[in-house]
């Protein structure tokens, strides 16, 4: 079973050591100590693209992003299914009051749904968990 959800903002600083905290190497260290952690369906891409405008802007290069990806496809994540009709509502609605995107407001709805807590470094998505009764994975 799933310890947490992830979001992609506290996935990248896995393994880019420039960006890393002592609080995502506590969840690195979680996560390759087997806790699976459990993501939405959208992740995977959200993931991608922060990679890929990253190697457009130079900050890594092909040879990273193909390595980081292989380093979280051997984690144990669990993604999510697609979001059914039950999860629009939810997602649309949160999105609407907290002025977040339809991804980030699918991470809270996930949250809810399964009672697991969120990790992420997203100020926005940390207020409106906060303000959704959302637990975080505390930071040190």
């Amino acid at each position: 079973m799933p310890s947490f959800v992830i979001d992609a903002s506290a996935t990248l600083p896995l393994r880019f050591e420039d960006e890393a905290t002592p609080w995502t190497e506590s969840l690195l260290d979680r996560i390759e100590g087997g806790e699976e952690v459990l993501v939405p369906a959208h992740w995977p891409l959200e993931v991608a693209n922060t990679l890929l405008v990253g190697r457009r802007r130079g900050r890594v290069t092909s040879q990273q992003v193909i390595e980081f990806i292989g380093d979280l496809v051997a984690l144990p994540i669990r993604l999510e299914s697609p979001p059914g009709p039950a999860q629009w509502d939810p997602i649309l609605a949160s999105a609407e009051q907290y002025r977040l995107t339809a991804y980030d407001a699918a991470y809270l709805e996930l949250v809810q749904r399964t009672g697991l807590s969120l990790a992420t470094l997203d100020g926005d998505l940390r207020k409106s968990a906060l303000a959704q009764g959302v637990r975080l994975v505390e930071q040190p």
